[in-house]
């Protein structure tokens, strides 16, 4: 199953990190994010001020849905985003299925 299609994991803690060797598979599915120490983060550049934060609105909605949420940030023509599991301090799989989810709507 793809990620975009996966359901995000409820988690208060006690989940486990993904290893090295999964997040090197895992950020291949999802192309432009880099992975940072204990985060993934993305740039996604938009045309417009109005532009970047109706699509800021749609990651909302999809974080909202999952119950993830990630780190944003707002400017003219630019949305960063910032995805961790806050709970356990590091990546998880929850990460890398909002990844793809946020992709998804640029498709």
């Amino acid at each position: 199953m793809q990620l975009a299609e996966q359901k995000c994991l409820a988690c208060e803690g006690g989940v486990e990190p993904v290893s090295a060797e999964e997040i090197a598979r895992l950020v291949r599915q999802t192309p432009g994010w880099k992975v940072k120490a204990r985060h993934i983060e993305r740039d996604f550049r938009l045309p417009d001020f109005a532009q970047a934060m109706d699509f800021a609105n749609q990651v909302a909605r999809i974080a909202e849905e999952e119950n993830h949420h990630p780190d944003l940030h707002i400017s003219w023509g630019k949305v960063g985003v910032r995805l961790t599991t806050h709970a356990v301090d590091a990546l998880t799989i929850n990460d890398f299925i909002m990844a793809a989810k946020i992709n998804a709507l640029l498709d």
